[in-house]
């Protein structure tokens, strides 16, 4: 981008969490361009200095992807993250299935349980 005769480089004029869900669409884009009918999508922490625009942008950019996959008997979608309310801008009819883990009382042992939507914010 130039503004004047001075090329601005991306860090002069996107926010750090554009940069950052510049950098998940990229990867999005690889995928579906090097793998054809993509089996498994893995996301760790995706809303990571994102702010809540962009986080919802990419809640629905997720939804349209796994709609779209919905054929695929083999797709699975993987998000491993501490964001509540990225995972309810996703929805429950988006999602079938969330692991939900946490540490037991004493804090020993991490405990794993399946849950439904309305069961993961109850």
């Amino acid at each position: 981008m130039k503004r004047g005769s001075s090329v601005i480089d991306m860090r002069g004029r996107c926010s750090a969490g554009q940069r950052v869900l510049a950098c998940v669409l990229i990867r999005l884009a690889l995928s579906e361009a090097f793998c054809c009918d993509c089996g498994i999508l893995a996301l760790d922490e995706p809303t990571t200095n994102l702010d809540e625009d962009n986080a919802r942008s990419l809640a629905e950019a997720l939804r349209a992807l796994i709609e779209a996959r919905r054929t695929i008997k083999h797709f699975q979608l993987i998000i491993i993250t501490h964001d509540e309310q990225f995972v309810r801008a996703l929805g429950g009819q988006t999602l079938d299935r969330f692991y939900y883990v946490y540490k037991d009382r004493e804090g020993a042992f991490s405990v794993i349980d399946e849950r439904t939507f309305d069961q993961l914010f109850a």
